[in-house]
């Protein structure tokens, strides 16, 4: 399994910047002119791609009203989930229009198939990955079908113990997948940060052999920042253009200058993890001649011997380094110094 990945001609893995992947779900409220305006937000902010779900109410479940269709608690408490489903659904014509749109905004465009008619319908608009949800982890019947278009699959792990992972991992390469990525996550809407475990990340990439990721339900970009110190080479989070929207995953999706932040922290997070690398940096060169080094701090005479009295390790940095100040001390001057003379071996009877 690689440890890179390429999704529309952009790489991602270690030596990649994180790849910002902004997540629409149902923050367009039933309106497609709220989902253009995500796309143009998202491609603004500087994400790397926005994503879709495709789905429908009865491709997730039955209308029902009976106790195990209803849920009880939580964001979406009150409600049936074919309710919530088809609230919250992107209506299948819409997805032409929608990966024409960000494609001519320049941004990448992609989906979470939740089933194989959704996967037809997104082969036929050419996505060029899939995502396959944390609910669906474990419907590996979806992840060979995804896995055998040959795309990239990324596949998010909330609430997938271990033995679930690496099921699912089976189940993509068992499909043809050679292009896998995990995003470690947690399934709370929203969740809590110290849930995170964010040292999962590295050890799922060393279990897996796999570019590794995380999908972020937390309500800042702290947790993401964090996971890319941690070796996170994909950053999803929930986007809309108004917390206050009202739409089922609203109140926890970041906004435009959230998003923008995050796709800026991000970078400069990767940055900053570099390379062991203990050289001087060349932010630093300027101001090597103000650290300490040996000084005249009182006038002596050529051929006299250097004492305690003569010589202090001060600012700036043009003479001796500190460290020779013990073997200076008894040492006869070759010249007249006076006070504020950088001292350097040639001054200096050997």
């Amino acid at each position: 399994m690689s440890l890179a990945i390429q999704i529309n001609g952009r790489s991602i893995g270690a030596t990649n910047a994180p790849y910002v992947l902004a997540e629409m779900s149902a923050n367009h409220n039933g309106n497609i002119e709220a989902a253009y305006k995500i796309i143009d937000a998202a491609a603004e902010a500087g994400a790397d791609a926005v994503k879709m779900q495709t789905y429908r109410p009865d491709t997730l479940t039955i209308n029902s009203d009976l106790p195990d269709f209803q849920i009880e608690d939580g964001l979406w408490r009150g409600r049936t989930l074919y309710d919530l489903y088809e609230e919250a659904h992107t209506p299948w014509d819409w997805h032409k229009p929608l990966f024409e749109h960000a494609r001519q905004r320049g941004i990448t465009i992609f989906s979470s198939p939740f089933d194989s008619t959704a996967v037809d319908l997104l082969e036929d608009l050419n996505a060029p990955a899939y995502k396959i949800a944390s609910f669906e982890a474990i419907d590996h019947a979806l992840i060979r079908y995804a896995a055998a278009t040959g795309k990239p699959l990324i596949i998010s792990t909330g609430m997938a113990n271990l033995e679930e992972i690496g099921e699912a991992v089976q189940a993509a390469r068992d499909g043809g997948c050679r292009q896998l990525a995990l995003l470690h996550c947690v399934s709370g809407y929203p969740a809590p940060a110290s849930d995170y475990n964010l040292r999962v990340i590295p050890d799922m990439a060393e279990r897996f052999g796999c570019v590794v990721g995380l999908s972020d339900h937390t309500l800042d970009n702290t947790t993401a920042i964090a996971a890319v110190a941690m070796g996170a080479s994909i950053i999803e989070k929930h986007f809309t253009l108004d917390r206050q929207g009202g739409g089922p995953d609203d109140s926890f999706s970041l906004e435009p200058a959230d998003l923008q932040a995050l796709c800026r922290d991000a970078r400069t997070a990767w940055e900053a993890m570099g390379k062991v690398d203990y050289g001087r940096k060349s932010s630093e060169c300027g101001n090597v001649k103000f650290r300490r080094s040996l000084y005249c701090v009182k006038d002596i005479r050529a051929g006299e011997r250097l004492t305690r009295e003569h010589v202090r390790s001060i600012r700036p940095g043009y003479g001796l380094a500190p460290k020779y100040l013990e073997k200076l001390i008894g040492l006869e001057v070759m010249q007249d110094l006076t006070t504020g003379t950088p001292l350097d071996w040639e001054k200096i009877k050997k």
